[in-house]
């Protein structure tokens, strides 16, 4: 009699603990783990020739994620089959090759890994499991094409409404290992780059990919920062590793599950009290599972349709941190040498391309595809749309005035000279966000805004007397 054989397809859940495509109702005799990188996304983006769309930051943290995790695997009894190619080929032809019983899969929110999904389903058993949500599609208290057209009226609803279940246990034993190929491709320039690429020392908080580090992650947050006790009041910083809970990275790659990350702030509320700041961690989650929901919705249209423009001069001189206003420049420079940047960074330079510099918002949510180590597809194209006041909950006057917040933010000027040193021979304070005033013979004005520039000029009295009028929070 034949062996029972399922695959698992690993994708965005690169993690053990908390996994339901490791469970079985009816275990498997044997048990294939894949992955396969899709070989599109090592390939040149809109943006130039040397942009593919998993950029180097993003692959260093993938490959080092996938090496704990075959390690995990095999203390399990299990291993990992890593593969480079087109997703939906590799599965279909390793489905045939083993007669599989059945492949294992986590629904996704992006359209082309959907697709690739819809192809296995045509040539194998698939069976699409929830993965990685803080609340399942099953238990929302709406079909999934009633999603509320905003976040808040999602939150609401979920709140009221839905539990958030307690995160599975990792399996002590897996199936045993067919007879198929095991490990990582042969091929050596991928696995050179994810390990030549080195983040610029000055980043303040280095990320290691794999479940093991995810965890430590978020304990150290926790337990030894007391992060949930300030975090509200801190999530906007600029500099230092502990400011923000960056479990980004983890979440995305799956290494850690919003599940997980809610039972430990739960049970840190437990020792510490409930608070306003903690609860904003898990309002942060909600965002993430709602962005999710919404990019399972809208498949194609959430990256906006038609072909994208040229790249232009405003748009390389934002990538490359040339625009001349320093708020702009730091926080890109920090992007493409680190793979990161806060929050309250991301709003304002995309803010400043889509409505400073008049450009199309879908180049730079290709640009940050490349750059951002904490990628996701939903999160990602959903924010870009959001900020642009496009797709769902449309707002035209989501604006950053940058010059506003940099001195909201960056009063003293310390995040831009310690990205930009040059600056550090200018006075302490708001001139730093304004060199071209100080120091015209040493610095040019903005040499990418509009012709209306001159509304940049506001008074160092102005920025400390008016309040912000943006209409991000």
């Amino acid at each position: 009699m034949n062996s029972t054989t399922d695959i698992v397809w690993l994708q965005d859940d690169l993690r053990i603990a908390d996994n339901p495509l490791l469970h079985f109702v009816s275990p498997p005799e044997q048990l294939l783990c894949l992955y396969v990188l899709d070989q599109r996304w090592l390939e040149s983006a809109m943006t130039g020739e040397n942009t593919p769309r998993l950029g180097p930051a993003r692959l260093r943290f993938l490959w080092q994620s996938l090496m704990e995790l075959r390690g995990e695997l095999l203390q399990r009894g299990s291993d990992l089959l890593v593969r480079i190619g087109d997703p939906a080929e590799v599965v279909i032809e390793m489905a045939y090759s083993l007669n599989a019983r059945e492949v294992r899969v986590a629904a996704h929110s992006g359209y082309e890994e959907s697709q690739q999904i819809a192809r296995v389903a045509d040539h194998a058993t698939l069976l699409r499991i929830e993965s990685g949500y803080l609340i399942d599609a099953d238990q929302l208290p709406f079909e999934s094409g009633n999603l509320p057209p905003s976040f808040s009226a999602y939150r609401r609803r979920v709140e009221k409404h839905c539990e958030i279940l307690a995160p599975k246990s990792a399996p002590i034993t897996l199936p045993s290992w067919p007879d198929a190929p095991r490990g990582f491709p042969p091929i050596k320039s991928v696995c050179e780059a994810s390990a030549a690429w080195q983040p610029d020392q000055r980043q303040g908080f280095a990320f290691v990919g794999g479940e093991s580090a995810g965890h430590r992650r978020l304990q150290h947050y926790l337990w030894k920062q007391n992060g949930p006790d300030s975090y509200k009041k801190t999530r906007n910083g600029l500099l230092g590793a502990n400011f923000s809970t960056r479990f980004s990275p983890w979440l995305a790659r799956g290494c850690l599950s919003a599940r997980q990350v809610h039972e430990e702030v739960k049970a840190w509320e437990a020792v510490h009290g409930s608070s306003e700041s903690s609860y904003w961690i898990v309002f942060e989650l909600l965002w993430r599972d709602y962005f999710h929901r919404a990019g399972q919705l809208e498949g194609a249209s959430l990256f906006g349709g038609e072909s994208l423009p040229e790249a232009s001069e405003a748009f390389n001189r934002w990538c490359n941190a040339e625009t001349g206003v320093p708020f702009i420049d730091a926080a890109m420079l920090e992007l493409k040498t680190t793979g990161w940047i806060s929050n309250r960074a991301r709003q304002n330079v995309a803010s400043f391309l889509v409505k400073d510099l008049g450009v199309d918002w879908r180049l730079g949510a290709g640009w940050f595809e490349h750059c951002l180590i904490d990628y996701d597809v939903a999160s990602n194209w959903g924010n870009w749309r959001y900020v642009a006041g496009v797709g769902r909950d449309p707002r035209k006057d989501r604006y950053f005035n940058v010059l506003k917040q940099a001195g909201h933010y960056d009063p003293k000027g310390l995040y831009v000279t310690h990205w930009l040193p040059e600056l550090a021979s200018l006075p302490v304070g708001l001139e730093r966000h304004q060199p071209w005033r100080v120091a015209p013979t040493e610095f040019d004005a903005p040499c990418v805004l509009p012709d209306e520039w001159q509304r940049w000029l506001i008074d160092t009295a102005e920025l400390h007397a008016t309040e912000l009028q943006e209409t991000d929070e």
